[in-house]
C-alpha cells in the first residue's frame, strides 16, 4: 500500500541483508554413514514393474525410494508439501508417491523423505532431503542427473536445501510453491484479526483471551471441526449462500474483499491461522514472528471502522529473525530453476512467485530462472499433462544448455498430449503481480 511502501522497502533490504549474513555464517552439516534401504512391496499407485525401497535414516526420518522398471538415469528427490502437524507418519511417503507417480512413469527414480519433525521445521527437512539423496547414491545407484522437486510447502524446503547443499542438485523444479518466505504466512494473522473483529467467537468473550498472533495457546484442545463450526456460526461457510443470513453474508464478503481470497478458502486459512501459527510460535520459544500493527486494511464497506476496531499485534523481532533463518532463502541457486504455479491457487498465492524472481535477480541469478503459469485454481496436482514437459524443460536446460521458454514448455505439452491438447492449460504470457498486491506488507 502506498503509505507503507518506503518502510516496506527498508524492511525488505534489511531482510535480504540478514539472509545474506545468516547464509554466510551457516556451516554445512556433516552426515554419518547411512544403513542401506530394504526392499518392500510398493504402495498403491506405483507404476507396474517398479521396485520400492524403504528405510529410516540416521536422523529417524522415514523415506521411500522408487526405481522404475526402465530407468532414465535421472533421480528426482521430492520435498513434500504441508507442513504436517503432529508426529510424522511413514505413510506420508505412500500418499506422495501415489500423487507423483507421473515421475516414475516418465522413467525417473523418485526419492522422498517424510522428514523427522512434524510442523514448521524447514532446515531439518532440507537436511532430511539431502540425506535421502545420499542414501540413493550410496546404496541404490549413481544417477546421471539429480533434480530437486519442491511442491507447495516443500518448495520452501527445496529452496533451503538448494542453498545449504548447492553441489547436490543439477536442476530444480518448484510447483505450487511457497517461494516468498515468511511473508507468505502474514495474511493468516490478518484473517484471524479481521475475523475476530467481525465475529468475536475465536476466542469467545467468555473464554480465556490470548494474542491471536500465537494462533492458539499451547495445550488448547480446539479442533479443526470446532473452528469450522464457529466460522459457520458467524459467516455461514458451512451452508449454501442462499441460506446465509444477511449479516453472515456481509461479514463473509468483508473478508473476501479485504483479503482477496475466495469464500471456499476461508475456513482452510482460518485453520492454518490457528494451528500452523501455534506450531510456528511453539518452535520459536513462545514468541510470535507475526504482527499486523502497521497494516492498514482496505476494501471493506467501512475501512475506517475496520482499522479502528481490528485487534493489533506486534511481531517479536527475535522470533521473526529465527523464523526467517529456518525457512527463508536469498535466491542464491547455482543451477537452473523452473517455477510453475496455478494462477488461481487460493492456498499459496501466485503473486509469491514474483518474490522468487526478485530474490534471484538480486542475487545475480535471474538468468537461471524460468517461470511458467497454469490456468488452474488447483493447488496440489494439476493433472498428468503438466509435469512431463516441466521435467523435460529442466533436463534439457541442464544437459544441453537450452534455456526453456514458457511458450516452449506449452508447446512441448501439446506435443506430448496431442490427443488431449486442451489439457495443456499453460499461460505463456502471464506475469504475476508483486506479493504486496495480495498480502499487506509490513
Amino acid at each position: 500500500m502506498p503509505s507503507h511502501a518506503a518502510p516496506f522497502r527498508q524492511r525488505c533490504l534489511l531482510t535480504l541483508a540478514t539472509l545474506a549474513l545468516l547464509a554466510g555464517c551457516a556451516s554445512t552439516p556433516t552426515f554419518p554413514p547411512e544403513a542401506p534401504p530394504r526392499a518392500e512391496a510398493c504402495p498403491a499407485g506405483v507404476p507396474d514393474g517398479a521396485r520400492c525401497l524403504r528405510g529410516q535414516d540416521s536422523a529417524d526420518s522415514h523415506y521411500l525410494i522408487v526405481m522404475p522398471a526402465k530407468w532414465s538415469g535421472v533421480l528426482v528427490v521430492h520435498a513434500h508439501g504441508g507442513p504436517t502437524l503432529g508426529p510424522p507418519q511413514r505413510t506420508r511417503a505412500d500418499e506422495d508417491i501415489a500423487r507423483w507417480a507421473i515421475t516414475v512413469r516418465e522413467g525417473h527414480a523418485w526419492a522422498g523423505s517424510v522428514f523427522r519433525q512434524g510442523g514448521f521445521a524447514v532446515t531439518t527437512a532440507a537436511e532430511d532431503t539431502e540425506r535421502v539423496r545420499r542414501i540413493f547414491v550410496e546404496h541404490v545407484a549413481t544417477p546421471r542427473r539429480t533434480l530437486l522437486h519442491g511442491q507447495s510447502w516443500g518448495a520452501m524446503v527445496a529452496t533451503r536445501a538448494a542453498e545449504l547443499f548447492p553441489r547436490s542438485w543439477e536442476g530444480i523444479l518448484l510447483t505450487s510453491g511457497v517461494v516468498a518466505g515468511p511473508a507468505t504466512y502474514d495474511f493468516r494473522l490478518d484473517l484471524r484479526a479481521i475475523y475476530q473483529y467481525l465475529c468475536n467467537n475465536h476466542p469467545r468473550p467468555d473464554e480465556p483471551q490470548y494474542p491471536l498472533s500465537i494462533g492458539l495457546p499451547a495445550g488448547a484442545k480446539m479442533t479443526g471441526a470446532e473452528v469450522a463450526k464457529r466460522a459457520d456460526e458467524c459467516l455461514g461457510t458451512g451452508r449454501p449462500a442462499a441460506k446465509r443470513t444477511a449479516e453472515q453474508a456481509a461479514r463473509l464478503r468483508t473478508i473476501v474483499d479485504v483479503l482477496k481470497i475466495p469464500e471456499s478458502s476461508v475456513v482452510g486459512h482460518l485453520n492454518w491461522g490457528t494451528f500452523t501459527l501455534r506450531d510456528v510460535v511453539e518452535k520459536n520459544g513462545g514468541e510470535s514472528p507475526f504482527g499486523n500493527d502497521t497494516v492498514r486494511y482496505v476494501g471493506s464497506s467501512d475501512d475506517a471502522a475496520l482499522n479502528a476496531g481490528v485487534p493489533r499485534f506486534r511481531a517479536s523481532p527475535a522470533a521473526r529473525a529465527r523464523f526467517a533463518a529456518d525457512v527463508d532463502h536469498a535466491g542464491r541457486f547455482r543451477v537452473p530453476v523452473v517455477n510453475a504455479h496455478g494462477i488461481g491457487d487460493a492456498t499459496v498465492f501466485v503473486e509469491g512467485t514474483d518474490t522468487l524472481r526478485q530474490r534471484m535477480v538480486a542475487a545475480g541469478n535471474g538468468d537461471r530462472l524460468v517461470q511458467v503459469f497454469v490456468d488452474s485454481s488447483e493447488h496440489s496436482y494439476w493433472g498428468d499433462a503438466f509435469y512431463p514437459p516441466l521435467f523435460d524443460a529442466v533436463l534439457d536446460w541442464v544437459e544441453k544448455g537450452r534455456k526453456p521458454t514458457p511458450a516452449g514448455i506449452a508447446a512441448r505439452c501439446r506435443e506430448l498430449r496431442a490427443a488431449q491438447a486442451a489439457e495443456c492449460r499453460f499461460l505463456p504470457d502471464y506475469k504475476p503481480r508483486p506479493l504486496a498486491s495480495r498480502i499487506y506488507p509490513r
